[in-house]
C-alpha cells in the first residue's frame, strides 16, 4: 500500500515526521528520496526534534553519517556522494544499533537496505508544496502508517 500526503510548508513536513516518530521502535529505518531541496533534511529535523535532540540538524553530505543522542539514538545519513560505493563504511551495521536510521538519497544504496523499512519520496509541486509518497515495507511499518496517516 502507498500513502500520499501533501505538505504546504516546512512546518507540516516537520509535523508529519513527528507523527511518524511517535510510533518509533528500535532499528527503525526511514529511507528518504527526492530532488535537492525537496524536504528530506527538514523531515530528519522533525524526527530529531521529536526524539528530544537539541543539536542543529544539517545534512551530513560530507560526513555521510551523523550520530545524535536522544530518546533513541538517531543515525542520520546522506549517501548521495557515495554513488553506490559504500564498501567498508559499515552502513548496514547501523541498521541493528537499536536507534532510528534516517537515510537521505537511500536509493543509491538500495541493494543493502533492509527488506523491512519505510520509504518516503518527496516531490516538489510548488515553491512550498510537496507531495510525499510513503511506502511501508513489512508489518511494523504498515502498522505505523495505519496509526499515523
Amino acid at each position: 500500500m502507498e500513502y500520499r500526503i501533501t505538505t504546504h510548508n516546512e512546518f507540516e513536513t516537520i509535523e508529519l515526521a513527528q507523527n511518524i516518530e511517535s510510533e518509533k521502535f528500535p532499528n527503525m529505518i526511514i529511507c528518504l528520496n527526492g530532488e535537492l531541496g525537496s524536504g528530506k533534511t527538514m523531515f530528519a529535523k522533525g524526527i530529531a526534534n521529536a526524539l528530544g535532540i537539541k543539536d542543529s540538524i544539517t545534512s551530513p553530505t560530507f560526513n555521510i553519517i551523523k550520530e545524535y543522542e536522544g530518546e533513541l539514538p538517531l543515525y542520520h545519513m546522506d549517501v548521495y556522494r557515495l554513488n553506490g560505493d559504500y564498501d567498508g563504511l559499515g552502513i548496514d551495521e547501523y541498521f541493528h544499533k537499536n536507534g532510528i536510521v534516517v537515510i537521505e538519497w537511500a536509493d543509491t544504496i538500495k541493494n543493502i537496505l533492509p527488506k523491512e523499512r519505510l520509504e518516503i519520496k518527496f516531490k516538489i509541486i510548488a515553491e512550498n508544496k510537496r507531495v510525499l509518497v510513503i511506502t511501508p515495507y513489512g508489518s511494523k511499518y504498515e502498522e505505523l502508517c495505519e496509526a499515523v496517516l
